[in-house]
């Protein structure tokens, strides 16, 4: 594939920003494919100045280009940092202003939604921030539909990570939104890190611990997606997991953030979508073999779950897409 054809993706960096989220960047959309056989972005870095000191002085970065590169920039990663306090240079909130203006994607990892909302770009907008900073984010930019649960939000041209490890989880998306689910996998496979994690960031709050028996989901989530293509009820997860119908509720809301059969509808759809891109054209076949039942169902919930009809998914990441 000729390099002036694949989407561009630019990072920011600042003065003090993460050296962690900046890898995170790298690392998904910055590095060769030669295990798929082609390049999936152009990426480079930009900066305000030449150089420019990153996170505690831990590193400086030199010859970085200028801001001018955001201008070219399909998608636009901006800056975080640990200072959320410490107003942006105007000249990389006027850079995000302009991205925004002519239509690229805006990506902020962790304290990157603080940048994203003192461009002014995240007003009435739905955003995520790491929990620690949810309350005063909430005060700085009461505008901003701040979901302080999840890992992750896609609002469609802005994206928000909520913390310096949900950088993978929303780059893996992002991945999984331009190339298909395969793709996406792949690049999961190659960082050693799970295409999907389940659940929000609600479970990395801190709180008292009390001396509990195991009650992780783990072993009847593996049991489940062992058997998607089979009917399977809430009294079956219940059953499997020796507890009530209710038990299963409660767990599945406090360690994944949601029903028990909205995940099963989910990874019902990503199994779909799987099958799609590795060549299956009969919808009646994707759908049994998903547990979506008919191919009705089949395209209602993976349009919720993609936006695209499955002739539309094929056409974009099926055989013949690559």
């Amino acid at each position: 594939m000729p390099q002036e054809s694949l989407h561009r993706v630019v990072v920011v960096v600042d003065d003090n920003s993460n050296p962690f989220e900046l890898s995170c960047a790298i690392e998904v959309f910055g590095l060769r494919r030669p295990e798929l056989g082609r390049d999936l972005y152009d990426f480079t870095l930009c900066a305000a100045r030449p150089r420019t000191r990153m996170r505690d002085g831990f590193f400086t970065l030199g010859a970085v280009p200028g801001l001018e590169a955001a201008d070219t920039a399909d998608t636009l990663i901006v800056p975080n940092r640990p200072d959320v306090d410490v107003p942006r240079p105007a000249a990389v909130l006027d850079a995000i202003r302009r991205a925004h203006r002519r239509g690229a994607r805006l990506i902020g990892f962790c304290s990157g939604a603080f940048t994203l909302a003192e461009a002014g770009v995240l007003d009435g907008r739905r955003a995520t921030a790491h929990w620690q900073w949810a309350d005063d984010f909430r005060t700085r930019y009461p505008a901003v539909r701040l979901e302080p649960d999840v890992l992750y939000v896609d609002d469609g041209d802005i994206l928000t990570a909520a913390g310096s490890a949900a950088a993978l989880d929303l780059g893996l998306h992002v991945v999984r939104r331009d190339h298909g689910a395969e793709v996406a996998n792949s690049v999961s496979r190659r960082l050693v890190f799970p295409g999907h994690r389940d659940g929000g960031q609600r479970q990395f709050v801190e709180r008292p611990v009390p001396d509990l028996r195991d009650e992780s989901l783990g072993p009847v989530l593996a049991w489940a997606l062992e058997r998607l293509d089979t009917p399977l009820t809430v009294s079956d997860l219940a059953a499997r997991a020796a507890v009530s119908p209710a038990t299963v509720h409660r767990r599945f809301r406090a360690q994944l953030g949601t029903t028990p059969l909205a995940w099963l509808t989910g990874e019902r759809a990503a199994l779909a979508c799987r099958l799609i891109e590795r060549g299956e054209s009969r919808l009646d076949l994707v759908a049994r073999a998903s547990g979506l039942g008919t191919a009705a169902n089949l395209r209602a919930v993976l349009h919720r779950a993609t936006g695209l009809s499955p002739s539309s998914y094929r056409r974009r990441f099926g055989p013949a897409a690559g």
